[in-house]
């Protein structure tokens, strides 16, 4: 596919944008995925391509909060395991579905994931006693790694959802804890789908690029004042990038309600 600069310009900005919010507070596909599906690119080129540029930004977010003493890599040991093995299986099961049945389908995700923004509690600074073992743990985070994988907008927030409401963690340790699970979900996941040969190399690298430069600001913003402030624009951001798809009326989602 070609792109016009403008829209490269438009990807990039989106691709920054993201990289800053997914940092503070996951959930920065809920950008990116429909930015890219609405220059025309199938559904599943488009994941692909978001988790290309997505896994370099969350892996130089993870970097940081490691550097910073942020992550204790093996409490996650089983949890990264379920993630992996999660994505994996998601991003096999989303390349044997109907791309027209996906183009249908995102907008009403995306609307359900900007209403779970608006509409979750806060979560807590604090460290708190965890409410999950480490198994029932590892299996949330493995169905959260399977929609990831097959989806993927808002898995950060929900991985960051889990380790505070359930595994004990405070803000912004959970945050630093949730870029390493999705780091290991985004890299299992862009794998099965490169093989399948869905990916745009070249602009997902570009917006990696953005992506990584917003990723290093919102990781620092997430170290200084935690993930507060970001969830209205992401909703805002999120709601009218659905409204762009849902102006097309060729969207399949048409055709079902028809």
């Amino acid at each position: 596919m070609t792109f016009t600069p403008e829209t490269i310009a438009f990807l990039l900005g989106i691709a920054f944008l993201a990289g800053t919010i997914d940092a503070m507070a996951g959930g920065g596909g809920l950008l990116t995925i429909p930015a890219l599906m609405s220059t025309g690119m199938p559904p599943v080129v488009a994941l692909a391509t978001n988790k290309l540029q997505s896994a370099i930004g969350t892996a130089s977010s993870f970097y940081t909060f490691w550097r910073g003493g942020h992550v204790e890599v093996k409490r996650f040991a089983w949890p990264v395991a379920g993630a992996l093995l999660g994505s994996t299986a998601g991003a096999l099961a989303v390349q044997v579905i109907d791309s027209s049945f996906l183009a249908a389908i995102v907008p009403i995700l995306l609307i359900l994931m900007a209403l779970y923004f608006l509409l979750a509690p806060s979560m807590s600074e604090a460290d708190r006693a965890a409410k999950l073992s480490t198994l029932p743990l590892t299996l949330l985070i493995s169905a959260i790694g399977f929609y990831d994988g097959f989806f993927g907008p808002g898995t950060g927030s929900f991985l960051t959802l889990a380790l505070v409401a359930l595994g004990g963690f405070g803000l912004v340790r959970a945050i630093a804890g949730t870029k390493l699970l999705n780091l290991t979900t985004n890299i299992a996941a862009l794998v099965m789908l490169a093989l399948g040969g869905h990916m745009l190399w070249a602009l997902g690298f570009t917006m990696a690029a953005a992506n990584v430069v917003g990723a290093q600001i919102g990781t620092r913003l997430a170290i200084r004042y935690g993930g507060k402030g970001v969830r209205p624009l992401l909703v805002i951001m999120s709601l009218a990038l659905t409204a762009k798809l849902l102006s097309d009326p060729e969207n399949p989602l048409w055709t079902l309600l028809r």
